[in-house]
């Protein structure tokens, strides 16, 4: 398949930008600190600054070479992406407060050209940043678990309520990988759930390291005794790899559901609704050509019971309304995953985190598992939901 040209403009784009920010951030990190260390020459601080900031890009590159250092380099690099959107913030507002300071002359002489305000300034911003990203890191690592309790106006045959565990966003990977896996499914197998529900982009860009670490295998040790289901995000489809992916989870007892739906002990339904991604480029606020609608994906569905719909990102509500859907649950957002990045997914999208209900249908929104990039999270925590859903009606079923 020919690449289009537009495709290579993009990413020669990127990687100017990446280029020239870093170049901002190394400059004024060398300003502030590094002529001010007498054994550090200029050579020497600029190899060590490039080396750290394109370590990501050398670790990825490196892979096939020698793993091992591979993975090192992907690590720091992934936290030096975080480090250097928080420099870029930091040093911008010193900056702009700097330039401000000088045309307004709201800042004293005696800091203006004081030989150790450039030096205090500097170690004050690697503080503040080193600080930040090491909450991040911790912060990613401990999940809370997320409380819902909803009741939905239908009734489910014989049962009178279902307990439901959600994930999304799991994201495994280089970064996460099966030990944060292990963790997951002994919290999720604590909360002795009937059913456990899967809302896309369980793998990262590649299935190497799933395959490698044998992950499927934890899936298999999953316990909810209706079943685990699974619906895929964009990046299953961005690795290239979703037919390697739904035959790993299949093997492990996943129910992958693609455009698909499944009753469920012939009482609910769970709908699983492919990504956009899978079909179109072109944006998630509209169908995208080539998408079934979802209209076809329910067709034989009987309405009269509950649909809960596994839907990667939080949109087309209405279209979910219409149809019958009872329950939507995504994720897809990261709640912005580093802050302030939320004030930009609250634009984004209707509802970027939490509950909403639109009519007859209520939605939730994860903030998910895992990260994307960075292995930070700021502002947000990842989680784990754990919802009861209370059906219409009596039954003896639980």
């Amino acid at each position: 398949m020919k690449t289009n040209p537009l495709f290579f403009v993009i990413i020669g784009v990127i990687v100017f930008l990446f280029g020239m920010l870093n170049f901002y951030i190394g400059l004024r990190g060398w300003q502030a600190l590094g002529r001010h260390i007498p054994w550090l020459n200029s050579r020497v601080y600029w190899f060590l600054f490039w080396f750290v900031a394109l370590s990501y890009i050398i670790g990825r590159l490196a892979k096939s070479i020698q793993p091992n250092v591979s993975y090192v380099l992907t690590v720091l690099g992934a936290y030096w992406l975080a480090a250097m959107f928080y420099f870029i913030l930091v040093i911008a507002i010193v900056d702009l407060v700097r330039l401000a300071g000088k045309w307004l002359g709201f800042l004293p002489e005696s800091v203006r050209n004081n030989s150790m305000t450039a030096p205090a300034v500097g170690l004050a911003v690697l503080a503040l940043v080193a600080g930040i990203v090491a909450y991040g890191a911790w912060n990613a690592k401990h999940p809370k678990v997320v409380h819902y309790d909803l009741t939905i106006p239908k009734q489910a045959g014989s049962l009178r309520q279902l307990h439901v565990v959600l994930v999304s966003d799991m994201h495994l990977g280089t970064i996460i990988h099966n030990g944060r896996l292990t963790g997951m499914v002994d919290t999720i197998n604590g909360l002795q759930p009937d059913i456990v529900l899967f809302a896309g982009d369980i793998v990262d860009e590649n299935i190497e390291t799933f395959v490698e670490q044998n992950m499927a295998d934890n899936f298999r040790k999953l316990n909810a005794r209706l079943g685990v289901y699974a619906a895929f995000g964009n990046h299953e489809y961005i690795s290239g790899h979703a037919e390697e992916v739904a035959k790993y989870l299949r093997q492990a007892g996943v129910t992958v559901l693609r455009d698909q739906y499944a009753k469920v002990d012939g009482s609910v339904y769970v709908v699983g609704r492919d990504d956009w991604f899978e079909h179109s480029r072109s944006g998630p606020s509209q169908g995208s050509p080539g998408q079934k609608e979802l209209s076809a994906v329910l067709a034989g569905v009987d309405r009269t019971l509950p649909v809960i719909l596994l839907k990667h990102q939080p949109v087309n509500f209405e279209e979910a309304q219409k149809q019958g859907v009872d329950l939507q649950l995504s994720g897809h957002t990261h709640q912005g995953q580093l802050f302030p990045n939320q004030l930009i997914t609250r634009r984004l999208y209707e509802i970027d985190y939490g509950y909403l209900r639109k009519g007859s249908l209520q939605v939730i929104v994860s903030t998910g598992f895992g990260t994307w990039g960075p292995p930070i999270r700021v502002g947000n925590t990842p989680e784990i939901v754990d919802i009861k859903l209370h059906f219409a009606g009596t039954g003896q079923k639980r």
